[in-house]
Formats: C-alpha cells, structure tokens, sequence
C-alpha cells in the first residue's frame, strides 16, 4: 500500500510533496532512439512531479539498445546503458518493462519475457500487438501483471482504456472511425485543394506527416494493426492482423474526390469492427464515402 505524508499532502499547485511510504518502481527502457531517450529524459528531468503524480518514487533503472556507445542524451547516465535488453527484462530489480523498439521481433521475444518475469509493460508498438495481442494479453494475466498500451490505438483520445474496464460489462456491436492522421491529411489535401495522390503525398511527407516509405500508411496496414486490437478488445475474441480485411488509398484519384463531392459526400478512409448477432466477428479497413453531414467528414488533418 502506498502512503503520503499528511503533512506534506500538498504544494500550492497542487501537486502532492513530502517523503513517500512506498518501495521505488523502477523502469527499464527497450530502445534509446528520439522517443526512447526522451522518454528517459521525462523520467530523469521531470522525476519529482511524475513520482508526486504516483505517490511512489520512480526510478530510470536501465536502458538496452543496440549501440549503447552512440547515445548521445546526456541525462542517461553511462552505467545505465547496456546492450543485453533480454538481461534488462529479467532483472529482478526491475518493475516495468516500456517498449519503444518496434516491429516484430526482438519485441516480441523481449515483451513476452518480461510478463513472464512478473514485469508489466508498456508499448505502443501497433504491429506487435495486432499480430501477438490475444498471446500477450493471456501472459500479463496469467503472471499478474499489467500490459498497458493506450497510446497505440488514437493515443489522443481514451479509447483502449474504456474499452478494457468501463465499457467491458457493456454488448458493443460495432465500432468505426477514422484511425490514421496521414491517410486523412492526404484525402483532405485531395478534397480542399484539388491535388492528386501523388502531390497529396508529397505534401504529407514535406510536412513530415507521412514516412519517406508511406506503404504502411497509405496502404492501410496501420489502420488494420489498429482495428485488429479494437476488435479483439470490444470483442473479447483474439483477433490479429491476419484477419483483417485491408484496403488502402492509394488508388483514389482525383476524379474520384471530385464525384464524391459531387453526391455531397467525401472519401475518408475507415477502420471499422463488427460482431453480429451469431457472434461473428469482422474487421475491414477501406476508403468510405461518407456524407458531408455526418461527423467524421469533419474530421480534418
């Protein structure tokens, strides 16, 4: 149990002070590239306020990437920085487990290790979670531990979260909307100022929206990690990538933009998740025309 000293309840802004009753939690981070070393920096720079916010001391207790002798963040002290991430996830010492490495594997291998070192973990790693999910999920449950991974899904709005504690005793049948900002900058780019894919594209990527390989994107696939997560979690059914119909945008010309607009309609490229009444599960991925009167046709950027 974690307890605060009454006497040190409270700053005048309102963040909690004083000595904290609690064992430290500490963090080890997979990956030291820009999110990676910044998220050590929030750890390291910002530790009073982030401990306040927990009621419990945290601590940056080591960070695994591939060539620890390149990092250059200065906050990251030289002892703590190793290039064994598989040491890292079963050292006793270590509380959780954040993941900012990416992609398949090692990531898979490295989380999967983690849970089963009795270490919650962090990731927002999209890929992972689609393909592995429903596994993962049943190695944080069986070893008592967390799998948190708000951020990989519509990080700026509260959707995992709901959907894995308030919303879980609810009947959801079905959920779309639009799930991936670069697709919808280009389709916009497309609709407001008449460009065709290929000048939309270009203009997401000068904006530094899109990826100098957009495929993951414009294709669909980023979406498709998303929705299969939704769906496995509204559903509670383990859905992965695999059965995800995918279609991306690529194809949308601009003839296409303009007969949309024709029929008071826009073209925005959708993620949505059924399960009907026999309790079939589908997920797709694919441009839709959405009427101008209809909510997400205002969604912009």
């Amino acid at each position: 149990m974690v307890t605060v000293n009454a006497e040190n309840a409270e700053n005048s802004d309102g963040s909690v002070a004083g000595d904290f009753s609690a064992e430290p939690i500490r963090v080890g981070l997979l990956g030291a590239g820009t999110v990676g070393s910044q998220t050590a920096r929030l750890i390291v720079e910002e530790n009073s306020e982030l401990s306040a916010r927990i009621a419990a001391p945290l601590e940056l207790a080591g960070v695994a990437c591939l060539h620890p002798e390149d990092v250059d963040a200065p906050w990251i002290a030289k002892n703590l920085l190793s290039a064994d991430a598989l040491a890292l996830c079963e050292r006793e010492d270590i509380d959780i487990i954040v993941e900012l490495i990416g992609g398949l594997e090692p990531a898979h291998t490295f989380v999967k290790t983690a849970l089963e070192c009795g270490k919650s973990v962090v990731t927002a790693n999209k890929a992972l979670l689609a393909k592995f999910g429903p596994e993962l999920y049943e190695c944080a449950q069986k070893n008592g531990v967390d799998l948190s991974f708000e951020a990989s899904v519509a990080g700026a709005i509260p959707i995992l979260r709901p959907l894995r504690e308030s919303l879980v005793g609810d009947k959801i049948t079905q959920i779309f909307g639009i799930v991936n900002g670069t697709t919808n900058y280009i389709l916009d780019e497309m609709t407001v100022r008449g460009l065709d894919f290929d000048s939309a594209l270009r203009a997401a990527q000068e904006k530094g929206y899109a990826e100098a390989d957009p495929t993951g994107d414009v294709e669909g696939f980023d979406a498709a990690n998303k929705a299969a997560i939704l769906a496995t979690l509204a559903f509670q059914m383990p859905i992965s990538i695999d059965d995800v119909s995918v279609e991306g945008i690529s194809a949308i010309t601009a003839e296409d933009i303009a007969a949309a607009s024709a029929e008071n309609r826009v073209i925005k490229l959708l993620a949505a998740v059924a399960c009907d009444s026999s309790g079939l599960v589908s997920a797709s991925v694919y441009p839709a025309l959405v009427s101008k009167e209809h909510p997400l046709a205002s969604v912009h950027g």
